[in-house]
């Protein structure tokens, strides 16, 4: 059975609650187990399951507190496995750096050979309800999780 990971990088705890809420309505269409890591360590991070990531910015485009360690992990990586993933790239749209630390990691992810299956979201915090935003999104994203887990 196929196991969603999904990672979560926050300081404020307002990307925790999002994910959180993500995970409620995937559990509710799909019959997926999920992993939950909210401070993720790549070591232990299954790289043959399809991978959500919720990521805000902080600071000067920096990456959730709750994922440093993971960034700094990540750019220890020459590749990995060609696993499915996607993100949700939280910000306000005020600074320079908006989204940046999600943009940053899709493209890390997708220059080390991991797959994305669907259009980055972009979450403006100044702007956007982020649980609409996402219920708008994740549809899409079922469908393209379900073309690339089927046998």
């Amino acid at each position: 059975m196929t196991q969603l990971q999904i990672l979560v990088g926050t300081t404020s705890g307002n990307t925790e609650h999002l994910a959180d809420h993500a995970a409620d309505l995937i559990k509710a269409r799909l019959d997926i187990d999920i992993a939950m890591h909210y401070e993720p360590s790549f070591d232990t991070l299954d790289q043959t399951q399809p991978w959500l990531i919720f990521l805000a910015s902080h600071g000067a485009g920096d990456y959730g507190d709750s994922m440093l360690d993971f960034y700094a992990q990540l750019t220890d990586v020459d590749a990995v496995k060609p696993f499915p993933y996607a993100v949700i790239a939280i910000g306000e749209s005020c600074y320079d750096t908006y989204c940046s630390a999600g943009r940053d990691i899709d493209q890390r992810l997708q220059q080390l050979g991991a797959e994305r299956i669907y259009t980055r979201l972009e979450i403006d915090m100044l702007e956007d309800d982020p649980e609409a935003a996402f219920e708008q999104w994740y549809g899409g994203w079922i469908s393209a999780l379900r073309s690339c887990t089927q046998s």
